[in-house]
């Protein structure tokens, strides 16, 4: 039987969980007898609830997977046995039990635990994670390892139904099949994504949860024959025929797992006999868990999407405040997309917005509701999501895939051999482009810049604030063939927007600011910190607009009337917009001094977005000191070459 005992609020103290204060690890989990785990789990989900509402951060996963995360370090010998979580939203009770309790207040912090399983953070995360279906081949690899080894180990990878939307879960489940590997998959299925979870494996999962008829007579039956095998043997060769007539066929047992389930994932008893019986079984196992996002706290339990993430809750203060005149609210860069896609979809009806599983990440609600029959929602299945908009490309629609910078690396496949090569008319919005700030490396735009420009036929925009973006994705939208246009996470600097729709000339940047010397250009959202930079400096500044194709007057233009060009951008200085023009000078025997600013040739840890700015030197401070570092450095060679 599950716990009913539900939270109605977040904790605003630590709460009492003395069960929970003697467990540093999971050997000392072990120790418990089994009837003390409902109190534990009671204790860690107060805990949770507590911890969270003082940091924010990922939320309705991990009340979802509370239980079965004690039962698995219970039933299973980790760090020895292998655990690895899927996407790793869930993970924060896995971090808590396993030594990390008392830093749990410093999680997706600059220098603190970080929001996912790291390896490089405990032994007991074992495979780093960030992207989804992932978990599936990575464990099927410690399996292989394990009996190369020939240890025995245990290799158990926990995926979510969204996850199991992707492709790369059923490349790793056929071919674990096909291998007769010795792990276990657990679906901890709560019908959600980041959204509500779609499609037909969704559905498929349903008609699963509704055959309990089946289910009960299969259970039962085994039960009842348990002790005769030849009777046992005949059920078995009956159970597939049996099965046709009262349910749905388990793909997961024609891919060769042996599937078990659907069983309660809130029922620690339940789980913990489950797992027992499981970890004595050889060959590929699949476990059905169903389990409730946001389980154990009322409001998360009723708004799944809403408590996906949260904010930190703020203390209230003992005395009332004087009330502060509220600023105006600035407009996130996902929502200039989502009004702009109504907009150009309401004055051109071949548009239609497709998104791998973010409709409100993404700010797709208003379009999904409006024009219901050209929004597609794919599930997690960003690869499907670039060929589909190519399929729509090639029969005369104009498709927008709204796509996070960093998962659109997992189609960029798709985006060359689907997209460009075959020049298809297709617009890309990328979020979530450049550091993301608390979610870290995993989850980072930190290259896209560099392997679209590299691609034929590619058009590539680094819009500067919120108009120039509303402006660029509609020059994007008229552009005829492959478009990508890129902007972070969160809000702008607040420009003015103009309502009216109009195209950009292709390939042309503006000059913002006239200055001599030195003459900044600007790809992106660092325009503001780069004007600042320059008024010391008395520097001049263009905003590019383009990556590709480049601007070339303006570069020749700055080149001739500056001793030193300085291009910034928030994405990795390798194959950058950097790089893109000391290209084109040197294509065009221009011999100078070009300064690159950008992200580091490292992957940055998680912390606030200006933090993680401030320590790549990319805030006003910092792109002044490199300015002048590099003056300096050129003032003294040429001091040198005087006196030589």
């Amino acid at each position: 039987m599950q716990d009913t005992y539900t939270f109605k609020e977040i904790p605003s103290q630590r709460p009492n969980t003395p069960l929970l204060d003697r467990i540093d690890t999971p050997g000392q989990l072990r120790e418990l007898a089994a009837e003390q785990l409902t109190q534990l789990a009671r204790e860690l989900r107060a805990f949770l609830l507590w911890s969270v509402g003082q940091t924010g951060g990922h939320f309705g996963a991990g009340l979802g997977v509370l239980e079965l995360t004690v039962a698995l370090h219970y039933v299973f010998n980790t760090p020895e046995d292998r655990l690895v979580w899927d996407v790793g939203h869930q993970a924060y009770p896995h971090k808590i039990l396993t030594g990390r309790r008392e830093r749990m207040n410093s999680i997706r912090r600059k220098d603190g635990l970080a929001g996912f399983p790291k390896r490089a953070e405990s032994e007991y995360d074992t495979f780093g994670v960030g992207h989804s279906s992932t978990s599936i081949s990575a464990a099927l690899g410690m399996a292989i390892a394990s009996r190369m080894q020939g240890t025995g180990r245990k290799s158990i990878a926990v995926i979510g139904d969204g996850a199991m939307t992707a492709g790369m879960a059923f490349e790793a489940l056929n071919h674990a099949g096909h291998l007769d590997a010795n792990m276990l998959v657990i679906l901890n299925d709560n019908d959600m994504s980041i959204s509500r979870n779609v499609g037909g494996l969704s559905n498929y999962f349903a008609k699963l949860l509704a055959s309990r008829t089946y289910n009960q007579v299969r259970d039962s039956g085994k039960r009842v024959l348990q002790g005769t095998p030849q009777l046992m043997a005949l059920a078995r060769k009956t159970e597939e025929h049996f099965k046709g007539m009262i349910s749905p066929g388990t793909l997961f047992e024609e891919l060769g797992f042996n599937y078990i389930g659907p069983i309660d994932g809130h029922d620690l008893p339940l789980l913990l006999e489950t797992l027992e019986n499981i970890r004595e079984l050889d060959g590929p196992q699949f476990l059905h868990v169903v389990t409730t996002k946001g389980k154990g706290f009322a409001p998360a339990e009723a708004d799944p999407i809403g408590y996906h993430a949260i904010n930190k809750i703020e203390p209230v203060p003992p005395s009332k405040p004087e009330p502060v005149a509220p600023k105006p609210s600035k407009l996130k860069y996902a929502n200039v997309f989502g009004q702009w896609l109504c907009d150009a979809a309401e004055a051109d009806n071949r548009i239609v917005g497709i998104t791998p599983a973010m409709c409100e990440g993404s700010d797709l609600l208003a379009f999904s509701q409006r024009f219901p029959d050209r929004y597609f929602d794919v599930a997690i299945a960003e690869q499907h999501s670039v060929t589909l908009a190519a399929g729509l490309a090639c029969d005369g629609a104009k498709p927008v895939v709204a796509i996070y910078s960093t998962f659109l690396q997992r189609a960029y496949d798709q985006l060359i051999h689907d997209v460009a090569i075959q020049n298809l008319d297709v617009l890309f919005a990328i979020d979530r482009a450049g550091l993301v700030g608390e979610d870290g490396p995993t989850h980072a735009g930190a290259f896209d810049i560099s392997y679209l420009r590299c691609v034929p036929n590619m058009i590539v925009m680094t819009p500067s604030d919120e108009n120039e973006t509303r402006q660029l994705l509609h020059t994007g939208m008229l552009f005829e063939g492959p478009a990508a246009v890129r902007y972070p996470r969160g809000t702008g600097p607040g420009a003015e927007m103009v309502r009216e729709l109009a195209p950009l000339p292709i390939g042309k940047g503006r000059l913002v600011k006239e200055g001599s010397g030195v003459a900044i250009l600007n790809f992106g959202t660092l325009l503001t910190p780069a004007l600042e930079a320059a008024k010391s400096l008395g520097a001049t500044v263009a905003d590019m607009r383009f990556v590709k194709p480049l601007d070339e007057e303006l570069i020749l233009a700055l080149a001739e009337k500056h001793d030193l060009l300085v291009t910034i951008e928030e994405n990795a200085i390798a194959g950058g917009a950097g790089s893109a023009v000391t290209e084109f000078l040197n294509s065009r025997d221009v011999s100078q001094p070009v300064l690159q600013i950008g992200l580091p040739d490292t992957f940055i840890d998680h912390g606030k977005h200006g933090e993680l700015l401030s320590s790549c030197g990319l805030d006003a401070e910092g792109i002044r000191h490199t300015i002048e570092t590099r003056l300096e450095r050129i003032k003294y060679n040429q001091s040198l070459k005087a006196v030589q």
